[in-house]
């Protein structure tokens, strides 16, 4: 019997501090119903704890959460806080250089640059020198006194007819739709004020992205947005009508990305707006798919002749591939169906696992794809290991926001390297991470018009112009200080990077850089030899057993 009562009395007493913010709620609401007579000022106070009362009722009776159930009204506060977790710590609790994906130092960087602020840091640098991930670039005791003001690189093989003078610093893929219009605008007038060049991204060539005239580079998913019949295939006739298009300089097939790797995609129907689905050339209104593979091609010799096509109907202009580097074989591959064929790519972009403006599930994004180190070196080593490297540029895309990320890029084998969040922030973009939920403060990645209101396009194109410029004077302070005159004169041993508190090697006495010809005069010499083996021409899966080589 004095159980039962105990039982009893625990039941209350817990029900009473659960259910304590709403009776609190109810007790000043008859308290100030019975004071309404006296004074209309406590009209007031009942509007406070009356929604609360509601609230409080709401949550006992709901069955969605257990929580709130549980403790009515209150439990509420963990939501508030929840909600507000990402603020807090970005402004308060993170140190300058804990933040991800970028730091608050990086963001910082950009802003100035964007600004013209000044970019200087006073007493010292506030890195760990002595941690196993620091690198650093050596300089020598005889500095450049002229290093190039505007170093570019010519893109586009001997089969290319209107090869493209790029400059080394880009904006990377970002469509229209994951943008806002203004934010399009913004990004392209910058292009053309700078003298860069600016990835449409899949989502087709917009309006916005031909208003200001910029440069642009095309890129064709495999939903061959803007070029695609009413089945989803590729159509030649709509490709060749914008392609030829005066602002159109290079042609670029997405294989895969850094965000999402071998992940296809849906712009769900409520997102596919009449305006979206005319830039597209999709049905308004219908769920827009992205498939995860090309239906145009599907093994390496018929990618190559797609090209080579692509490269046609544009009237000569630069085409390439931009993939994030899975299994080994498949880029080994590639390189094996050019020297077949003799078509070449004009141009490959290694797109880093570290991710991109694109939202993903969040495995993709943290444990599929090479990141941009390793997936650069791959790249560069089947160049220079099939002696294609004199033929084929390759670009850099995966968290480049600084000269030093560059000239660390350039130093593996990069010729020039493109940026999407770094521009994102340059136009305002606060890393609030709602780019996937069309709320985002900053007018930048929603269709939002009301959000879009506070971007102003002169003011922020001048600003993408000036971080552009300042990044690469950055560089060139950097080049010079090696003793070089541009860019591409950067080799692995201008970089060092600490493998233990106390030692350190350069970048070419930890990863391997194939000397040129490696892999056709004796691949089994190299770390490459299983891989060779396996990569076939004719198809993207591998020639022999790669788990049975290795035995």
């Amino acid at each position: 019997m004095s159980s039962l009562k105990l039982s009893v009395k625990r039941f209350n007493s817990d029900v009473l501090k659960r259910a304590i913010v709403p009776i609190m709620a109810g007790g000043l609401s008859l308290i100030f119903l019975s004071l309404v007579t006296v004074s209309p000022w406590w009209l007031l106070g009942l509007t406070v704890t009356l929604p609360l009362v509601a609230l409080g009722v709401y949550d006992w009776v709901q069955q969605c959460w257990t929580l709130t159930r549980n403790y009515p009204a209150a439990a509420r506060i963990r939501w508030l806080f929840y909600d507000l977790r990402p603020y807090l710590r970005a402004y308060i609790v993170e140190d300058d250089l804990e933040g991800k994906p970028f730091s608050f130092d990086a963001r910082n960087l950009v802003y100035a640059r964007a600004r013209g602020k000044t970019d200087t840091h006073p007493f010292g640098t506030e890195r760990d020198l002595a941690s196993d991930e620091y690198e650093w670039l050596c300089h020598s005791m005889a500095p450049a006194e002229n290093p190039e003001k505007n170093p570019r690189v010519s893109i586009g093989s001997a089969q290319c007819e209107q090869p493209y003078n790029a400059s080394l610093l880009n904006i990377s893929a970002m469509s229209f739709g994951s943008l806002s219009a203004r934010a399009v605008e913004a990004l392209n007038k910058g292009a053309r004020l700078g003298g860069f060049y600016h990835d449409t991204g899949e989502g087709g060539i917009s309006p916005y992205h031909l208003k200001w005239g910029g440069d642009l580079v095309w890129e064709i998913g495999s939903g061959y947005f803007g070029c695609r019949d009413d089945k989803g295939n590729f159509d030649p006739g709509l490709f060749h009508e914008s392609a030829t298009r005066n602002e159109v300089k290079m042609i670029e097939i997405k294989l895969s990305q850094g965000a999402k790797p071998g992940y296809g995609g849906l712009l769900p129907a409520a997102k596919v707006t009449e305006e979206i689905a005319w830039v597209r050339k999709v049905p308004k209104g219908q769920d827009c798919l992205s498939p995860r593979s090309h239906s145009a091609f599907s093994t390496p010799l018929e990618m190559l002749e797609f090209a080579a096509r692509m490269r046609q109907l544009s009237g000569g202009k630069p085409v390439g591939i931009k993939l994030c580097v899975g299994q080994v074989h498949e880029v080994l591959a590639i390189m094996k169906a050019m020297l077949k064929t003799g078509i070449h790519l004009d141009f490959i972009v290694v797109d880093g696992g570290e991710g991109g403006t694109g939202a993903a599930p969040v495995e993709l994004s943290d444990y599929v794809g090479m990141p941009l180190t390793e997936g650069l070196m791959v790249v560069r080593n089947a160049l220079v290991g099939t002696g294609l490297r004199d033929k084929v540029r390759l670009g850099a895309s995966g968290k480049v926001y600084s000269g030093a990320g560059m000239a660390r890029n350039f130093a593996i084998g990069a010729d020039w390297c493109n940026a999407a969040r770094a521009f994102m922030f340059s136009i305002g973009c606060i890393q609030a991470q709602r780019c996937h939920l069309g709320t985002c403060p900053t007018g930048v990645t929603t269709q939002d018009p009301g959000r879009q209101r506070g971007l102003v396009v002169d003011v922020q194109a001048k600003r993408a112009a000036r971080f552009h410029q300042q990044t690469l004077t950055a560089l060139g302070h950097i080049v010079a200080a090696a003793g070089l005159a541009h860019p591409r004169d950067l080799q692995p041993y201008h970089l060092i990077r600490r493998v233990g508190t106390a030692e350190a090697k350069l970048f070419d006495r930890i990863y391997p850089f194939l000397p040129e010809n490696a892999l056709l005069e004796g691949a089994e010499d190299t770390p490459y030899s299983e891989w060779w083996q396996a990569a076939n021409p004719a198809s993207f899966r591998p020639r022999i057993d790669l788990a049975a080589a290795r035995i």
